[in-house]
């Protein structure tokens, strides 16, 4: 077993050691249940849009999620400074904007589409830090996939499409953004901050949502639900499952999330997808994995060790690790790993 620079050891399973950690199935198990909850808890709020809409359900799912993180992160905000508040405004825009934008996109194009869109910023990051040529492929491999996710025909919703899109963009810029909260200020306590400034920007907008828009007990209870499913079950899961398992192996296995994503739409929301969409679904899976693994064979410091640089995975918003960053953050309360997910998202 090796030693972090603390002294302390690593355990097995974090390195990617033997694969007969008796630990090893419990965090697999637990990765699945991260999964299914994080896009389970998506497909719950869809159920409340039809009563409340997409903005009303992403405000009620901003409120649950600060009050977790606040809990949970405990952040001193008197005594940020303003080099500190300032990349934590705007990380709280990008969390207000991307739960906004995916969720639209939920509602227009469907949860397996919005959800592959999404992952593509996470994606294009760690595709733009590298100069590999296997990288190159992938992204010529995911922006073949995106074109034939929004080939034109009649049932083609380009607004769709931009919205997921957007979620995209807004994901790479929170990639960017926890680089500096993470540099600024220890643990969750940025991100923790971010999301309850978020769940406060949803105030006005979530009483005019449901002043227009009157919901009903089941509606309120779908978006808390998704609130809970998406973020504080994830959260305990992540936490959980890395350390148990190497941190790649977890990246790989969170970049089937897009399938799952299309499986719990097709199952809880009844959509379907065409065989084309799958093609495509598959294609973005594909890539991530195979930059997941590409990066993963540079990486030389344990996962969670003071001046780590893991890879970046493509998987919705528990966030653990920037791939940018030398030292490893934690803004969706993961402590090592190889995948920003946002919290509040």
């Amino acid at each position: 077993m090796r030693r972090s620079t603390q002294g302390r050891p690593y355990p097995e399973a974090a390195q990617g050691g033997s694969a007969a950690h008796p630990g090893r199935a419990a965090g697999v198990a637990m990765m699945c249940g991260s999964g299914l909850s994080n896009q389970v808890g998506a497909a719950t709020g869809a159920l409340a849009f039809p009563v409340i809409g997409p903005a009303g359900v992403v405000a009620v799912r901003q409120w649950v999620a600060g009050l977790v993180l606040m809990a949970v992160g405990r952040p001193r905000l008197r005594s940020f400074t303003w080099r500190q508040w300032w990349p934590v405004l705007c990380l709280a825009a990008v969390f207000a904007t991307m739960n906004l934008s995916l969720y639209t996109a939920i509602d227009r194009i469907g949860l397996g589409l919005a959800v592959t869109l999404e992952f593509l910023g996470p994606l294009a990051v760690a595709l733009a830090a590298s100069r590999r040529l296997a990288d190159l492929l992938c992204a010529l491999v995911a922006g073949a996939a995106v074109v034939l996710l929004a080939r034109p025909q009649p049932s083609t919703d380009y607004a769709g499409i931009a919205l997921g899109l957007l979620a995209a963009v807004c994901w790479a810029s929170y990639i960017l953004l926890n680089r500096l909260v993470g540099a600024r200020l220890p643990g969750t306590e940025g991100s923790a901050a971010a999301a309850a400034v978020s769940a406060l920007l949803y105030i006005p907008v979530g009483i005019t949502v449901l002043a227009h828009h009157p919901p009903t007990a089941s509606a309120v209870g779908y978006a808390a639900a998704a609130g809970i499913l998406s973020s504080a079950v994830p959260f305990l899961a992540d936490l959980l499952a890395l350390r148990r398992v190497p941190a790649r192996f977890f990246g790989v296995f969170m970049s089937v999330n897009p399938v799952l994503a299309a499986l719990v739409g097709l199952v809880v929301l009844d959509q379907t997808l065409h065989a084309i969409d799958w093609l495509a679904i598959a294609a973005i899976v594909t890539a991530n994995t195979v930059s997941i693994l590409a990066a993963g064979s540079r990486t030389t410091a344990p996962p969670g060790g003071r001046g780590a640089t893991l890879p970046v995975a493509a998987g919705h918003p528990v966030a653990a690790t920037d791939p940018l960053a030398a030292e490893p953050v934690a803004p969706h309360g993961r402590q090592t790993g190889p995948m920003p997910r946002c919290e509040a998202c």
